[in-house]
């Protein structure tokens, strides 16, 4: 399944992936206009519609004997998309514990276990806001695509080139993080200078 994915995103098949994505994509415009239900169900109608016309097609074909009378779409009625009990219940943990991790990670940032995870926190939620008031859930969700379909194969053929720019990234991170890091700390206390071995030394007349 895995291996299937990693072709649609890096066009290893284009006719394929040109056909999900752009289904995908104008799924989601369609939203625009068009509620939820509607648009599955035009979709919906628009597949049935073509399968069914193909299936006829072939019957026709196989009662003329022009064909072998073969389904035209076994090979999708052949895959297996079952899961076993072992893999089910593996899929279910992984869901659990990602869960639980998510919660816990939200309720240290929430209740301030460490102000600045909290306050990086705090301006994550304060530049959604601004990105809420400029997108909505569906225009996030078709860059989300496009960026899915197009940032993969973008760097694979630029992998060096995006490597150098998130090091150089990454290194102004860290040294904004150290200087935020050292301000909340505060200055640091010299040491008091050690005292003299062997005691104070005797005043001199």
């Amino acid at each position: 399944m895995s291996s299937k994915v990693t072709d649609l995103i890096y066009w290893r098949d284009t006719e394929r992936t040109g056909m999900v994505f752009t289904g995908l994509v104008v799924g989601l415009l369609s939203l625009f206009q068009l509620s939820f239900i509607t648009v599955v169900s035009t979709l919906s109608l628009a597949a049935m519609c073509f399968t069914i016309a193909v299936r006829l097609y072939y019957k026709v074909l196989d009662a003329l004997q022009w064909a072998d009378g073969k389904h035209p779409f076994q090979s999708y009625l052949d895959l297996d998309i079952t899961l076993s009990t072992e893999q089910a219940g593996t899929y279910m943990e992984r869901v659990i514990v990602m869960t639980t991790s998510a919660i816990a990670e939200i309720k240290r940032l929430l209740f301030v276990d460490s102000l600045i995870n909290s306050l990086k926190f705090l301006f994550l939620m304060y530049l959604l806001t601004f990105l809420g008031d400029l997108f909505n859930g569906l225009t996030l969700m078709i860059i989300a695509v496009i960026s899915l379909f197009s940032l993969p194969l973008f760097y694979k053929q630029h992998q060096a080139r995006v490597d150098g720019f998130v090091e150089a990234v990454k290194a102004n991170v860290d040294n904004i993080k150290d200087i935020l890091h050292r301000l909340f700390q505060g200055p640091s206390r010299t040491p008091d200078p050690d005292p003299a071995p062997g005691g104070a030394k005797p005043k001199t007349k």
